[in-house]
């Protein structure tokens, strides 16, 4: 990012990677993931403050291998992790041993509610811990006891230092847990600093950069919204810009930032189609139009799509039913509002790094889930504002943008809507039935405490009818399936342990209160082999 400091962490691991960045970011230091393999050159002309090497998984095979040496080389300060550190040994002549058990019992799943950082699992293997003596306090080990707990790489291991390094840390196991070089201002940890097994971890981060890598703590949500604003001015000029809102976090943050920046220049188009939870609608609409007084254009096309959705019960054929008619009805309303220059999306920072290429360009992000296929007579440019964000982050800027709550940790929803989850032909009977059911289960997930500590809630109408007994009359009535999964970016999720009070509360109300619904199951099926959604 233009004119803030930044940390360049090469993408060894995917992973360990992810996780090392977002901590460098919980610091206020901005990072930046760039393939294993992206040049020297191209490094030295980006000018970081700092690079990272994060091993992780897997990353002693072709990821390590594509490492360019070249990268010790620069004078920019490196901090090796794991692999990174073995490759650190090896450039500089240190003797380095290998070890076939790579990386054991890392994991860096947490739920979205949590710190960036994330957790090592409850079951990894204990040997994996160790008490870490420190034999030289800086640069890396300043403000911190003499000795300290930390998760191990279990990768190759440096048995000599290299000339000119001296041995900063040890433990037991590991005689060279550290090393550093301060002229050249390169270093090697054994151990993983990012994750929440090495409590101390995070101030071995600050240190490295504070220290041999100087950075000021300015990635903070205020500066964010200044440079990007500014940004945004810049890009647009006297250009106008559509943005499909679907009332989304990702698309309410990046609207109400171009609002900020452009006003009027910004129309926002927001499609009902009667696909959406209890009161979305009309909520969406009051926020933006309200009390952000945005230039909103809301379509009612409910009918529409009903009727596109008339006697369909395939996931996938709903899905393509409810993305081309929403193609369509975008497609009407841009066109009645002429010349259009930019296309306004919701694209987050992980979406830029999967598109990006073994060199560490970024090729075509991928298109808004539903305005992909907008006709080419429409021209338009991409406008981005989020693209260096994770999730977690365009929550913060939204706090900080002054969007209410109720936005900002609103849940991802599918593209569909409740379409995918009626289980068999959508009607405007089942849907109200779900949309009551899943209302109950939210208002009680939220009173519970649990809203944030969740990535989804939310219940399933099955296409399954069961028998029942209410006020001693025999019921045939739906079966309704309650699904609450944790998760950090939805690629993995675990079935959340939800208490028994809680379960009990849910299906009591959601029985007495929903007309048509007299069993409540709780779906306990992570991801993988599951998916999040059902259909």
């Amino acid at each position: 990012m233009t004119g803030i400091d930044t940390i360049v962490v090469l993408d060894l691991d995917s992973q360990a990677s992810r996780l090392l960045a977002r901590r460098v970011r919980e610091a206020k230091v901005f990072s930046e993931i760039l393939p294993a393999g992206t040049r020297p050159e191209k490094l030295k002309a980006l000018a970081p403050r700092g690079i990272i090497l994060p091993g992780g998984p897997g990353s002693a095979g072709p990821a390590a291998s594509r490492c360019h040496p070249g990268i010790f080389h620069l004078g920019i300060p490196v901090l090796a992790i794991g692999a990174g550190m073995g490759l650190l040994a090896r450039e500089f002549g240190g003797e380095v041993t290998g070890n076939a058990a790579w990386e054991e019992g890392v994991s860096t799943h947490a739920p979205e509610n949590t710190s960036m950082s994330a957790q090592a699992s409850e079951d990894a293997p204990a040997e994996n811990r160790e008490n870490l003596e420190i034999i030289k306090e800086k640069p890396l080990f300043f403000r911190l006891p003499a000795g300290v707990e930390v998760w191990m790489s279990r990768g190759d291991r440096v048995k000599t230092a290299p000339p000119g390094f001296a041995v900063l840390a040890a433990t037991v196991n590991t005689p060279v847990a550290a090393v550093g070089d301060d002229e050249r201002r390169l270093y090697g940890l054994q151990f993983h600093p990012g994750v929440f097994r090495t409590p101390a971890g995070f101030t071995v981060l600050e240190n490295f950069l504070s220290g041999p890598c100087d950075c000021r703590p300015s990635w903070t949500p205020g500066s964010f919204i200044e440079r990007t604003i500014a940004g945004i001015k810049e890009e647009v000029g006297n250009g106008r810009v559509l943005c499909a809102l679907s009332g989304g976090v990702d698309s309410a943050v990046a609207a109400v930032l171009a609002h900020r920046a452009i006003g009027p220049q910004l129309t926002c188009v927001f499609v009902d189609h009667g696909l959406l939870r209890k009161g979305e609608a009309g909520e969406v609409q009051k926020i933006f139009a309200e009390q952000f007084h945005l230039n909103l254009v809301a379509v009612d096309a409910a009918e529409r799509f009903l009727g596109r959705l008339r006697g369909v019960v395939d996931p996938e054929e709903k899905r393509r039913v409810v993305g081309e008619e929403f193609i369509r009805v975008f497609e009407e309303e841009a066109r009645k509002l002429g010349k259009i220059d930019f296309l306004l999306q919701g694209t987050l920072y992980p979406d830029v790094i999967e598109s990006m290429t073994e060199d560490g360009q970024t090729v075509k992000v991928k298109s808004h889930h539903n305005v992909g296929g907008l006709p080419a007579d429409l021209q338009f440019k991409l406008l981005e504002p989020l693209r260096l964000l994770f999730k977690d982050e365009v929550r913060v800027v939204g706090e900080e943008l002054g969007i209410p709550e109720e936005v900002v940790w609103r849940q991802p929803f599918p593209g569909p809507g409740l379409a995918v989850r009626v289980i068999g032909e959508v009607t405007p009977e089942r849907l109200t039935l779900l949309r009551e059911a899943d209302s109950i289960v939210n208002q009680e997930i939220a009173v519970a405490g649990w809203s944030r500590k969740l990535w989804q809630s939310f219940a399933i109408l099955t296409g399954e009818k069961s028998t029942g007994v209410t006020d001693g009359q025999r019921t045939y009535e739906s079966a309704l399936v309650l699904r609450a999964v944790t998760s950090e970016d939805a690629m993995t999720a675990d079935w959340a342990r939800l208490p028994y009070e809680l379960l009990d509360r849910i299906s009591r109300r959601v029985i007495a209160e929903v007309p048509g619904i007299n069993r409540v199951v709780y779906d306990i099926t992570a991801k993988p082999p599951g998916t999040i959604e059902w259909e």
